[in-house]
């Protein structure tokens, strides 16, 4: 799989995510507070609402609608009502650019 340019690495604040459109599909770039960053689908997998807007936390994604929680790293649901987990992609920094592998 290609590895595609995402963003800037100062695109994205600690505890925080941006919306990454690429190919027809929407992802989730986001920093935790140990500047690691994360891709993953961009819709919740309960209603396909759009994470971007979700609140980033302790390795965490709260759904901005039904208040589902993703782990970040895994995708797994923590917190129902979604119960299938989000797919997520690897990720590496370059030269202050992120790097997602979709």
């Amino acid at each position: 799989m290609p590895w595609i340019d995402a963003c800037s690495t100062d695109d994205i604040p600690a505890e925080d995510v941006i919306r990454f459109d690429h190919g027809g599909r929407t992802f989730i770039i986001v920093r935790n507070h140990a500047d690691e960053y994360f891709c993953a689908d961009g819709l919740c997998t309960h209603e396909e609402i759009h994470l971007c807007e979700g609140l980033v936390m302790e390795g965490t994604i709260e759904c901005p609608k039904h208040s589902s929680i993703f782990n970040l790293a895994t995708g797994e649901v923590e917190t129902p009502p979604a119960c299938e987990n989000l797919r997520t992609y690897g990720t590496r920094v370059e030269n202050g650019r992120v790097m997602v592998n979709l």
